[in-house]
Formats: C-alpha cells, structure tokens, sequence
C-alpha cells in the first residue's frame, strides 16, 4: 500500500504552474524588450551562442526537482509488512448525499462539508470496525469498499463533491440496495448504514429498500442535515442556483420523509445542525450494535521511500548545472575544424 505521511504538503505543488505562468511573462516581457533593437531573427544570428532550448531544459529540470522535493516534504511510504488481525467491532457503510443542495449553508459551513467532518469525528471513534462509503444524488455508487483502513477512508472522503455524480435528485434507494450488498461475509455482527442527506428530490422506494436491509439484519440510521426552513444554494461563483424560470432554488430539509427511512430501517433518525448533538447521538446508537469478529488486512510497517526520490532530485539538479545556458564552444571549435579539413580537401 502506498501512502503520504504528510499529504498537506502536496499542495505546494500549486506552485508549479504559477512560476511555470511567470516565466512565460517574464519570456514575453524579454521578447518585447529585444524587439526595441530590431528584427528578432537578425538579433538571433548575432548571438550564435545563445540556445534557447538549453534554457527551456534546465526550467524544466528545475520544475521537476521542485515537484520532487514537496513530495519528499509529503513523506511517501511504502506499506512493507502486511498482517492479518481478528478483532471485536461492527461494519458501518456511509450513504452521502453528493446533490447540488448539499451545498446549501443553513448549516455551518454547508450541509456537506459538515457531514464531511461529522464522518471524519465517527471515524476517529472506530477501533476495531470497519467502514465503508457510498456516494449519491440522481445515481449512486462506491466511492469506499468497506476497510479498516481509517487514514484512506478520511481522504476519499474529503476528495468526495457534488462533481462525481452528473445526474441531480436524491436516489436514497439506489444508495440504500449498493449499500446493503457492501458488507462482508462475517457472521453474528453488527451492521450499519448510515444515510446523511437533506432529502430533498425524493425518488421514492427509499422506506422499501430500509425495510429489505431490516430484515438482513442490517440497520438503516438516517442523519438530516439541515433546516426546514430552507436555503438558497450557492453554484461557487458568487450567487445562486436557479431554475428554469431564473428563480433562485430553495432547498429545505425534507425531515418527516428522513423519519420514515429510519423507522423502516429499524435505526434512528438523529436532525444534524450547527451542535455536536448529532455526532454524540450516532456514536452512542452505534455502540448499542453487535461487536463480532472481524478479519483486518493490516500494514503495521512502512518503509519510507524519500530516500529514491531525494536520489533522482540529485540527478536533475547535476544535469541542471552540467548544461550550459549557451551553446558549447568545444563542439563549436569542433566544428569548425571539420568544415576547415573539407574546404582544405575541396
């Protein structure tokens, strides 16, 4: 398993681009300049030595030690030791509604960066359990197999936006049947779906599908995230979204519909708002499940690997200073040596 220690320093990588973007400015800037003395070709063939390519390589080179050194800063490792482990816990399988509304910020800083951080606090809970996560609007699918790995749970959790699913609604019985199937084979132990969603663009079949994992003997727990009262919805460039009229779409929390999956799934249903409240509720019906055994594929020992990649920086920063910005006179000498032999010859 390969995986970053420190993955917050991958985000310098954004400056790559940008002084890739400054050097095209400063190259553009320098153009102008020479044009103030005259035909650039004319400019170029008094300065035979100058190569513009040796400078392009060294930028690159350059670039590409930058990027290697913040990975290094990330600290990629190598799980190097695999284990098997039984432990004693339950299987929860998060449905997270991805739709558009989920943007909404009636709860603080929106309904799904709170649900977001709602998941992470439950997943810093487990121990022993194990999890999974199905994502969902007008379609659903996998987005996490179910694993006891909690670091890669919490980053594809974070990376999960509305942007996955194309199709808009709120299709909690697609998410509800993939879900169900998503468990593994253990036998005589707790298991959990757990749907966040505000509800809204209902599809229907959802209390139906509730009822089927009933009686596999799994529970359907359902957390509203949200306000009844509704909230414009943000499209991240500054206003709101509307519809076909122009009218600006408010979307509400449909919390009796919430009610009803919950009681048919034989779980809860717990109202998420601005307070831990939600977060205390979920955490305590989750420990009244059933704890059996549970098989855990472990990597309990990781090798670093900054080591290779501080190798290959050192390459490209010694093949950045062996290249000349101008061309090299030797070959030029060289050169001029043969072209004298052949007129000598003529």
């Amino acid at each position: 398993m390969f995986r970053f220690e420190n993955p917050i320093y991958l985000y310098l990588l954004i400056l790559i681009p940008m002084l890739v973007m400054i050097r095209w400015a400063m190259l553009k800037n320098r153009k102008k300049r020479l044009q103030k003395f005259g035909d650039t070709n004319l400019l170029e063939e008094m300065m035979p030595s100058v190569s513009k390519n040796r400078r392009l390589i060294k930028f690159w080179l350059l670039m590409a030690a930058l990027a290697l050194v913040i990975i290094m800063l990330a600290r990629p490792q190598m799980g190097s030791k695999i284990s098997n482990e039984t432990r004693n816990g339950i299987e929860a399988i998060i449905a997270l509604d991805i739709s558009n509304s989920m943007r909404a910020e009636d709860v603080v800083p929106s309904r799904l960066d709170k649900s977001k951080m709602l998941i992470e606090n439950m997943v810093d809970n487990f121990t022993n359990d194990k999890v999974g996560l199905v994502v969902f609007a007008g379609d659903a699918f996998i987005q996490l197999p179910i694993t006891s790995d909690y670091v890669s749970a919490k980053m594809f959790m974070q990376n999960t936006t509305p942007s996955l699913i194309a199709s808009q609604g709120t299709n909690i019985s697609e998410a509800i049947r993939i879900a169900s199937v998503s468990f593994t084979k253990a036998e005589n132990i707790g298991r959990a779906i757990i749907i966040i969603t505000d509800g809204e663009d209902h599809e229907g079949g959802a209390e139906e599908a509730a009822a089927a994992a009933k009686k596999k003997g799994i529970n359907v727990f359902v957390l509203g995230v949200g306000s009844t009262k509704g909230a414009l919805i943000p499209d991240g460039q500054g206003g709101f979204i509307k519809d076909n009229t122009g009218t600006e779409v408010v979307s509400s929390l449909n919390e009796s519909m919430c009610k009803q999956i919950a009681e048919a799934g034989g779980g809860g249903y717990i109202h998420v708002d601005n307070t831990n409240v939600a977060q205390e509720k979920l955490n305590a019906a989750l420990t009244k499940l059933q704890k059996g055994e549970i098989d855990s594929v472990i990597y309990s020992e990781f090798d670093e690997q900054f080591r290779a990649v501080a190798i290959i920086v050192l390459i490209l920063l010694i093949v950045e200073i062996c290249i000349m910005e101008s061309r090299n006179p030797l070959l030029k000498n060289i050169k001029l040596f043969k072209s004298k032999n052949k007129t000598k010859e003529d």
